[in-house]
């Protein structure tokens, strides 16, 4: 097969870099490169560069500095150089849920008013940050509760970035300067499975990867990241040469049938072309294993058939299948299948030589479905301005 080596692009909004002309240039999200160039354009000479981003890399992005006046090995005049020419902002923190299980729900506010979800998920032997890549969806699978939301525009490398900072803030995971060295790590993984397609928004998702990666900054390594894709063929490749990271597909069905339902991006590149592409996968090894996401959904696509079909459609890639119970929203047009349904499913692929996890359901006393705290916070402001309206007094 061949595929396309240009990237995909979609007509969605991106924010630029820079502020207009005169405003202060925000430093999160920028690459080590972008950085450089940016200081140079502000004035440093070219001879003190690599120093200067080599020390406010690591103020920003290890120590989790917000203020250019505490980076003390910096001349105080440069401190106020910087803070002439450049912000350090983060996404603002709109609602914050905790979960009777310890699962961390938030709801951001982005340049425009925007609203993006990230959810943390702790485990015993790490903590899972899920982030969002767009402000909706553009992709409409009908079972997942972000594809209701129209897309408004794909987020900046900093508001990619900036999730991640804002976790790290809640838990108070920031070392302190001359503390001892501590290891552990709250926020040890990155999965790109929320609110929108990564693919749809590559330069931005594949800038931020490299700022999360940075082994002298927030240095989570490239297995520690995992990108999830609806299966936008054409970008798959330059996942694995521009990112690195881990891959894994939100696969759901075993015939195009039931597929183009359930992930209408199906109807472009169907379920032969992209596992076709997954064969092909640059990275692909058996340390390195695709997962395959699966929401098991009621007598759609959870029978013994279809798990006999999963099986043999990935025979010879080297994967794993996550078996994700359907987190119900309300008006969902699904309803999860039964557990014993769930475990026999398991059990057919477990046989057949594929680890097979079920997903155990977190944060559902807290929408942690993607995109349901965003649509109940906006539902409450609708309805609190329909109050308004109907009483004549201000909303």
């Amino acid at each position: 097969m061949t595929q396309a080596t240009a990237p995909i692009t979609q007509d969605v909004l991106t924010l630029p870099r820079k502020l207009p002309e005169g405003g202060r240039q925000n430093i999160i999200g920028l690459t080590r490169d972008q950085l450089r160039a940016a200081l140079i354009a502000a004035g440093t000479p070219e001879r003190q560069v690599k120093m200067r981003v080599g020390q406010i890399w690591q103020w920003v992005y290890h120590f989790g500095l917000r203020d250019f006046a505490a980076m003390t090995n910096l001349a105080k005049d440069y401190r106020a150089f910087l803070a002439e020419h450049f912000t350090i902002e983060l996404p603002e923190i709109v609602t914050r849920q905790v979960s009777a299980d310890g699962t961390r729900k938030y709801l951001l506010r982005i340049a425009g008013g925007h609203e993006v979800e990230t959810v943390y998920i702790p485990e015993e032997n790490r903590g899972t940050l899920c982030i969002s890549s767009q402000v909706g969806c553009t992709l409409t699978c009908s079972f997942c509760h972000t594809g209701t939301q129209k897309l408004v525009r794909n987020l900046t490398a900093g508001e990619i970035v900036g999730q991640v900072m804002v976790a790290r803030d809640d838990l108070g995971e920031w070392p302190v300067p001359g503390a001892p060295k501590d290891e552990t790590r709250l926020v040890s993984n990155v999965v790109l499975m929320g609110m929108g397609e990564p693919l749809y928004n590559f330069e931005n998702v594949r800038d931020a990867m490299q700022v999360v990666m940075d082994g002298e900054g927030l240095s989570l390594s490239r297995r520690r990241i995992t990108l999830s894709t609806s299966g936008i063929v054409p970008e798959i490749a330059r996942t694995a040469e521009e990112i690195g990271c881990l891959l894994a597909v939100s696969f759901h069905a075993t015939t195009d049938a039931v597929r183009d339902r359930l992930v209408p991006v199906n109807k472009k590149w169907n379920i032969a072309t992209l596992l076709e592409t997954l064969r092909d996968y640059p990275r692909l090894s058996n340390s390195e294993r695709i997962t395959f996401e699966y929401v098991m959904l009621k007598g759609v696509n959870d029978s013994d058939e279809d798990a006999k079909r999963l099986v043999k459609l990935i025979r010879g890639i080297p994967a794993k299948i996550n078996l994700i119970p359907f987190n119900e929203w309300p008006g969902a047009p699904y309803q999860r299948s039964d557990w014993e349904r769930i475990e026999a499913f398991a059990d057919i692929i477990y046989k057949a030589g594929y680890a097979s996890p079920i997903r155990t359901p977190r944060g559902e006393d807290i929408m942690a479905a993607c995109g349901q705290l965003k649509s109940a916070t906006e539902r409450a402001r609708k309805s609190r301005a329909e109050i308004a309206a109907d009483s004549g007094l201000p909303g």
